[in-house]
């Protein structure tokens, strides 16, 4: 039997919801027959001395993975996974956004920002939705 793909969660952690939210997503990633990545389980506690640790580590999830499952939600998408979408679609990874945030961000029809949006292979709104997409990914 071959080893389950790595699935690369990105998204904001700087509180406890956004920290509960991603862990919701990342069980339901793990139940759909994925191993993930999760980089505030997977990182020693951020201090002054290991930033540049938790960045290596973080570029290396993504490196190794099969693809990303992004939270986009919020006002803005937060800045650090508009990097790790970015350097995923540079590696040519899969990527998924999760977007069920209501507010308009954008005039048009665009959910999240164009040059995010454009290197997204789906965005869903929904969990159902993200179930059906990990499912057609395995």
């Amino acid at each position: 039997m071959s080893e389950q793909p790595l699935v690369y969660m990105a998204g904001p952690l700087f509180d406890e919801g956004e920290r509960w939210w991603i862990e919701t997503m990342e069980e339901l990633v793990r139940n759909a027959g994925f191993r993930t990545f999760l980089p505030h389980r997977d990182n020693p506690p951020k201090t002054a001395d290991n930033a540049g640790e938790i960045f290596l580590n973080d570029k290396r999830g993504i490196d190794e993975c099969t693809l990303v499952v992004a939270n986009l939600n919020g006002v803005t998408t937060d800045d650090g996974t508009a990097w790790e979408l970015g350097y995923a679609y540079a590696r040519g990874k899969y990527s998924i956004g999760y977007f069920s945030d209501w507010r308009q961000r954008f005039p048009n029809d665009e959910k999240v920002n164009l040059m995010m949006e454009q290197s997204l292979d789906v965005i869903v709104e929904n969990l159902d939705q993200l179930r059906e997409v990990l499912a057609s990914r395995r």
